[in-house]
């Protein structure tokens, strides 16, 4: 291995370590809201594509909605009400958009909000 790769492997452990809870939550939506943005411009030539990232952002809710519904969670209780909301909308709303009733759009719009919250108030982007 040369000294590069030896270099950024280190830094790549150390930045993992020092990554918190809330800031991997937030590089897991991103990377699924980046994919499932780039399946809709590219929906029609490539399908199957499509279908599974919006399958992955089911998935994504589907694991928050049972993280906040779980007894246990310390969100705030409000917090955890919407955010279970959420989960049921982009469930509901995936299956409109399979069903050909329904735009994605939504969803990416829902998850850049997400984003957004978990940087906290002032933070850019």
């Amino acid at each position: 291995m040369n000294a590069l790769a030896t270099a950024t492997n280190a830094y790549g452990r150390a930045q993992m370590a020092a990554r918190t809870p809330r800031g991997i939550e937030y590089e897991v939506i991103a990377r699924i809201t980046h994919r499932l943005k780039s399946a809709i411009e590219t929906r029609k030539a490539q399908y199957a594509t499509f279908v599974s990232a919006l399958n992955d952002n089911r998935q994504l809710w589907l694991t928050l909605g049972l993280d906040v519904a779980a007894e246990g969670n310390q969100l705030p209780k409000q917090l955890r009400a919407q955010l279970f909301y959420l989960f049921e909308f982009t469930d509901q709303h995936t299956r409109k958009v399979l069903a050909g009733e329904a735009e994605p759009d939504i969803l990416i719009d829902i998850n850049l909000s997400v984003m957004r919250g978990l940087r906290g108030p002032g933070a850019p982007g």
